[in-house]
């Protein structure tokens, strides 16, 4: 306390994600930051069940039991200031079911820690660098949001050309005091989206970061009256935005077991094995992959997103592309998740499938050779949510690592989406519909 108020800090803000990945948060006055830490802040149970509208969905341990408190202490390991918010800094926090003492069964971020767990067991230290895409939109003088910048063909560029505004100029100096590794940005494929990498680290670590990222962006857009989004797909005339993960792993002694010259492909059987466990469980996987009803709207052929369930030599037309970098830098990249994923889930659902494909020892099939989306070469992914919900379900070695409680309350959440969906008269059904019959 003495150190933060040295450095101007009088407010800390507690944040920690919930079941889409979103940020819940409570702003703490200095003061009062060492009653936080000892009794935690009190938080119903049911903002893990609650939608984006506001609605709460009956999952179990939410309405049905009387809307229970979970208890949220700052992790202070995680303090850092925000560049951009004189005299707050900001941590995460550890989520806890005030009852038992236990993480909270739909806590993301506890949900990776059981699986690194599982990890650990076998002396396998996943690692991790996320890749995030994102829209940047502007208030429409005739109502709504339109693209920032949206001028075509100015595919990988920097600068004014594409950025008339120097928004990711700006952006990176100020994520860069936010110290969650970030490394570079450009302006992506589409008009008004842009893409920052952000570094390599042990998963949850990595999680974390991809969390604050997100999380900060859309922040930032909101000062100057804009909006950041990052859904899988939000404009008919434009490409998706992808959440690609980079996959290695590390033995005890901080070794890539990815790597072994020796082997085919220059990958080690870990890395064959983990590349064997992802396209085992692909389908399920897209669940936490692809979490929403926009978000198959991104698939399709020649959309560089994946549409079948494959693995290529530095293919981008293949769900799981393995770079050409070897040695240290071996790794694989599964290109199937979308930016509207919860970097914990995204994360966990991957590290689970790759342990369980070590676990199983399998090999995978002959690499794809040349562009893909050919539907006879390969099993096609789910086309929709409600096919990729059915999945998970069925996936019960998948669900079984991930956890019973966990799962249960995914599916009750996300299935309530569906239907809700379902039910909703859209703009295209007026346009299609509404003169003609």
């Amino acid at each position: 306390m003495e150190r933060l108020a040295a450095d101007g800090i009088d407010v800390v803000r507690v944040t920690y994600p919930d079941l889409i990945g979103t940020e819940r948060a409570r702003d703490v006055l200095l003061e009062e930051l060492p009653r936080a830490v000892e009794h935690g802040l009190a938080f119903c149970r049911a903002v893990y069940h609650t939608t984006p509208q506001g609605d709460v969905v009956p999952v179990a341990g939410g309405l049905e039991a009387g809307l229970p408190d979970i208890c949220v202490r700052p992790d202070l390991s995680t303090l850092t200031a925000l560049p951009w918010e004189p005299g707050v800094a900001t941590c995460l926090a550890e989520v806890t079911d005030p009852a038992t003492g236990a993480p909270a069964p739909e806590s993301p971020r506890d949900l990776l820690r059981s699986v690194l767990d599982r990890c650990h067991e076998h002396g396998l230290r996943p690692v991790v660098g996320p890749e995030l895409e994102y829209f940047l939109c502007e208030p429409d003088p005739a109502g709504g949001w339109r693209r920032y910048g949206a001028v075509p063909g100015v595919v990988y560029t920097a600068g004014l050309r594409a950025d008339p505004d120097n928004h990711l100029l700006r952006t990176l100096r100020q994520v860069r005091g936010l110290d969650i590794g970030v490394l570079s940005g450009n302006h992506e494929f589409d008009g008004g989206q842009f893409e920052i990498n952000l570094l390599h680290s042990e998963a949850l670590s990595a999680a974390d970061r991809a969390f604050r990222f997100k999380a900060a962006i859309k922040e930032l857009a909101r000062r100057e009256g804009r909006l950041a989004t990052f859904m899988a797909k939000p404009f008919n005339d434009a490409g998706g935005s992808g959440f690609h993960l980079h996959l290695s792993g590390t033995d005890p002694d901080g070794r890539n077991v990815f790597a072994d010259p020796a082997a085919p492909h220059g990958l080690s059987a870990t890395a064959r094995h983990a590349v064997a466990g992802v396209l085992a469980h692909a389908p399920a996987l897209a669940a936490l992959a692809n979490p929403t009803v926009n978000s198959y709207k991104r698939f399709g052929p020649d959309t560089l997103a994946p549409w079948l369930v494959d693995w290529g030599l530095d293919n981008r037309s293949a769900m799981v592309r393995v770079p050409p970098e070897r040695g240290a830098g071996a790794r694989l990249e599964l290109r199937l998740g979308d930016a509207g994923a919860n970097p914990y889930l995204l994360t966990a659902g991957t590290v689970a499938a790759a342990l369980l494909g070590v676990l199983a020892g399998e090999e995978p099939p002959a690499p794809l050779e040349g562009y893909g989306y050919d539907p006879s070469a390969a099993a096609l992914l789910p086309t929709s949510l409600s096919a990729a919900l059915d999945a998970f379900e069925a996936d019960t070695a998948l669900t079984g690592l991930l956890g019973k409680d966990f799962a249960t309350a995914f599916l009750s959440y996300k299935r309530d989406e569906v239907e809700r969906f379902q039910r909703h008269v859209t703009d295209w059904e007026f346009t299609e519909y509404g003169y003609h019959l």
